[in-house]
């Protein structure tokens, strides 16, 4: 699996909000390199979950996709009458 790039800014921003974390819950102060390494880290340890999570959700929507397909399928079917002998 390639692994998850984040565009720089988008990056920053969650990084600083990792700072921020650190800060209130901790009452830790970590740098802007810190708290990236933390990204980084938990980019690597989260992705396949995230990725399968996402994955499985998109099967469950197709499946619900197929079935109503499937039912107005049925639907347009037409009756058959059998002849009388």
């Amino acid at each position: 699996m390639v692994p998850l790039k984040l565009p720089k800014e988008h990056k920053l921003q969650i990084a600083s909000g990792i700072q921020d974390y650190f800060q209130i819950e901790f009452d830790q102060e970590i740098g802007q390199l810190a708290a990236e390494n933390v990204l980084d880290f938990m980019l690597k340890e989260l992705s396949p979950y995230v990725y399968n999570q996402a994955l499985a959700d998109a099967r469950k929507a197709i499946e619900q996709k197929m079935v109503a397909l499937d039912e107005e399928i049925y639907a347009l079917e037409k009756p058959i009458k059998l002849a009388k002998r």
